[in-house]
Formats: structure tokens, C-alpha cells, sequence
């Protein structure tokens, strides 16, 4: 068979499985709202949980001091060689500053952390222990690395106890890695007991706080800081692609491994710095979220409702934050509800395999605090009649 007529066949398959995926045709952003193909929807499948994103007074703001300021649209280089614009110096500052962390290092992505941190600090003689739902790109940075990597049962720390002990004495350093906020089902690590598990067993800990930051604690610093373990977790990631509302990540931690990251990471060495244009916002929308915690309180009291209002009509509702997926199994149903959402003038995207177990496919609903309950009240009783049909 030739290559061409097996990827054919491939994608055939993705199509029978109701799997396969195209690239919605956005045409604007407004808001609460959001066209496609020159429908206006009901945004709720972004992650700009703050609405920073659709500030524009704010934006307004910023176009004026980049007219003042002329930073660059590129930095045309990388962070080592011509790139580290001293906008890197102030917005790693301030990270370190607001977590009371000695560093920070900033990144192109969440992605570039994800791939480059466990295996810039990991090797043959190590091991890592990963939570079973933790995202693709912790998956592929462990992947890439040359430790060992085991998975434990998702949110079973008993289970997770289990590995730790069976692992100790046989490895030179344990890896724990686990999101916070987990991005598909919208639930919640015990942070806690993983710092106790850490400290028991001399492990070292890494948490993605990519859906956490902006949305969890009183200064927007996610989890770590309503469960107060900031200080007991190694190395703290997080994104500014979301409710950040900007591009790139970074991660906070001790001066020791910042340097250390800084002369072995992969994925820091070797890519183009972000632009000073990217870094004067990030700075912006960092300091902004910091004071936004009525904001913060009035999304979680969102989902809640709504989360409430889809099990009283005998959905299945996981989570306990501002992700709120319906659990649809089926892909062919989720494809459904997706589409009868957007006819009802919701954008609600279906997600399926692989970015979510098999049989376990579903309608992701993504909130904001710019959002009241009159914009969503519908949902409920949309989503029930649809799955009755």
C-alpha cells in the first residue's frame, strides 16, 4: 500500500469514528461573543478566564505605550545570543516577587516547559511518576527525557504511595508531575497531600498550573496558593496564553535550578526569544489579574451554579472548577450537542479521542467572569432535551 493511500485510509477511519477534525473558520472576536463563519456565538470555548482578553480599554492603553515605548514586534533571536530584552528582567522579577520564590524563568509556551523541564532535569538513573490525565505535553516531555516514567491512577495518591515506595532506594531522584487544574474534566489535585508525599519520600515536585493561574487564590496564583504550598512545591509552572490572557509560560522556583535549567533546557536554548511587545503585556495582564480576586469569586460561583443546574438534569458533570465538561461517552453525541449548541447561538466545542479517553468523549463548557447567568441559563435544558432525543 502506498503512503499516500494509507494516510487516505487513516483519515476515512477518523471520519467513521467521528474523530476527525478541521479548523473552525473564526472571522472576530467581540467580547462575550465570538463569529464564525459570520455567526455571532456565545464564546465558551476560550480560555480567557478573566476576560483580560477583551479588554479594550486596556489593549487601548497598551497600543499607546507601545507607540511611547517602540518595542519590537520580534526579537529575532534567542535568549542567549541577542533576545533577552531586559522586559525578561522585570517580568520574571515580578513573577518571583508575587510568589515570594527566589526565580523565574520565562518560555515561549506552556508546551516548551512541558518537554523541556522533567528531561533538562532528569536522567537514566531517575524516575517519574505522572498523574494518568496529565496533558499531552507532559506526555511528550517525558517521552522525550531518558528517565524511566510511570503512571499513577488519576487523583489516587494511595496508589501514587504505592510507587513511591516501591521506588525508594532503587532510583537516584523521583519526579511527582501533575496539573493542578485538570484542563478536560475540570478537577482538582490534592495538593497537599502530594507536598506530604513529597517530603515523606524525598521527591521532588512539579505542578502545571496552566488553568489554575488567574482563576484560584487571592492574588490569582493558582491552587499552590489557596492550598498555601507555594513554598513546598519545587518548580510551579504557568501559562499566560489563558487567563493571562498573552503568550508564553513560565515557572517559578530556586536560583539553583533556574541556572541550571537556563544552560540545559532544550526547549529555553534553542527557539527565538519572544518578542518585547509579548513581554510589555504579559507584564500588564500578570499585575492586572493580581487584583481581580471579585472576579475570580464571581466565575467559580458561575460554574457551580451551572454544574448544579446539568446534574439536576441527570448529566455527567466531573470537576469542581471554572471547566465544566459534560461527559457524553459517545463522540457521534458529542458532535450533536455541539452542533444544537451552535444553532442555539452557543459556541461549545466537542472534545474527543485523543485529547480525552476512549469512550469519554464530550461537551467542554469553558467559562469567564465576564459571563452572568442570564448569558447561559439555556444550557441546562438544551444539553437535557438534546441528550433525551
Amino acid at each position: 500500500m502506498q503512503f499516500q493511500e494509507r494516510i487516505s485510509l487513516e483519515l476515512e477511519e477518523l471520519r467513521r469514528l467521528d474523530r476527525y477534525r478541521v479548523l473552525p473558520d473564526i472571522t472576530a472576536r467581540d467580547g462575550k461573543d465570538i463569529a464564525v463563519k459570520g455567526q455571532h456565538l456565545l464564546n465558551l470555548s476560550s480560555n480567557d478566564y478573566l476576560g483580560l482578553g477583551d479588554d479594550r480599554e486596556m489593549l487601548a492603553d497598551y497600543v499607546e505605550t507601545l507607540r511611547e515605548k517602540r518595542y519590537a514586534m520580534t526579537s529575532s533571536s534567542s535568549r542567549l545570543l541577542t533576545g533577552n530584552h531586559p522586559l525578561y528582567d522585570q517580568l520574571e522579577g515580578a513573577l518571583a516577587t508575587l510568589y515570594g520564590r527566589e526565580a523565574a524563568l520565562v518560555f515561549n509556551s506552556g508546551y516548551h516547559a512541558n518537554i523541556g523541564i522533567i528531561p533538562a532535569l532528569s536522567g537514566r538513573h531517575d524516575l517519574v511518576l505522572s498523574d494518568r490525565k496529565n496533558h499531552a505535553s507532559i506526555i511528550d516531555g517525558m517521552k522525550i527525557a531518558e528517565a524511566p516514567w510511570q503512571r499513577y491512577r488519576h487523583l489516587d495518591y494511595d496508589h501514587l504511595e504505592e510507587q513511591l515506595a516501591g521506588a525508594q532506594g532503587r532510583y537516584r531522584q523521583i519526579f511527582i508531575v501533575t496539573e493542578s487544574v485538570f484542563s478536560m474534566d475540570g478537577d482538582l489535585a490534592d495538593l497537599n497531600r502530594l507536598v506530604a508525599l513529597k517530603e515523606k519520600y524525598g521527591a521532588f515536585l512539579v505542578v502545571d498550573e496552566a488553568h489554575g493561574v488567574g482563576v484560584f487564590g487571592e492574588r490569582g496564583l493558582g491552587l499552590c496558593e489557596k492550598a498555601g504550598v507555594v513554598q513546598q512545591i519545587d518548580i510551579i509552572t504557568g501559562t499566560f496564553g489563558k487567563a493571562l490572557a498573552s503568550t508564553g509560560a513560565y515557572a517559578v522556583m530556586g536560583t539553583l535550578f533556574r541556572e541550571y535549567l537556563l544552560n540545559t533546557m532544550r526547549s529555553f536554548i534553542f527557539t527565538t526569544a519572544l518578542p518585547p511587545a509579548i513581554l510589555g503585556w504579559s507584564l500588564l495582564t500578570l499585575e492586572r489579574q493580581a487584583s481581580m480576586n471579585r472576579e475570580r469569586q464571581g466565575l467559580l460561583q458561575l460554574a457551580s451554579r451551572l454544574r448544579s443546574e446539568l446534574i439536576g438534569h441527570s448529566l455527567d458533570v466531573p470537576g469542581e472548577s471554572h471547566i465544566v465538561p459534560v461527559i457524553t461517552g459517545s463522540n457521534a453525541l458529542a458532535v450533536a450537542l455541539s452542533l444544537r449548541l451552535r444553532d442555539a447561538g452557543f459556541f461549545c466545542m466537542a472534545v474527543r479521542p485523543p485529547t480525552v479517553p476512549e469512550k469519554s468523549a464530550r461537551i467542554r463548557i469553558s467559562l469567564r467572569s465576564t459571563l452572568e447567568w442570564d448569558d447561559i441559563a439555556r444550557i441546562p435544558e438544551l444539553i437535557g432535551r438534546e441528550w433525551g432525543a
